[in-house]
């Protein structure tokens, strides 16, 4: 299985920026897909998800943070996921992954099982 993760950049505050993550090797319709983050020094962090074909598809969750300035959506015709990020603000840099999980909608990050690398998003003031 592969994720590889696209379109991390900087931007100014209140810019926007839109992250895809391409997966291979796995169906990828049926999984959940979620996008994490870490800024340095923190944990990492849930920032959104999205179910499977399987489990409510289409069905979003998000991070209190994020509601409202973020998208999470996917193609599953072309297996990749989306984060479209507005209003971006400097707390949400960060290195930013997709992970995939073949469970429920969650945000708690053991639940997926596959992880792509890091995308970097740096917000200026």
């Amino acid at each position: 299985v592969q994720l590889q993760a696209s379109g991390g950049g900087l931007v100014q505050a209140g810019g926007s920026l839109r992250l895809s993550c391409a997966a291979s090797g796995l169906t990828f319709s049926t999984y959940v897909m979620g996008w994490f983050r870490q800024a340095p020094g923190k944990e990492r962090e849930f920032v959104a998800g999205i179910a499977g074909i399987n489990w409510s598809g289409g069905h979003t969750y998000y991070a209190d943070s994020v509601k409202g300035r973020f998208t999470i959506s996917r193609d599953n015709a072309k297996n990749t996921v989306y984060l479209q990020m507005n209003s971006l603000k400097p707390e949400d840099t960060a290195v930013y992954y997709c992970a995939a999980s073949s469970g429920v909608l969650t945000g708690t990050s053991r639940t997926y099982r596959y992880w792509g690398q890091e995308t970097q998003v740096t917000v200026s003031s």
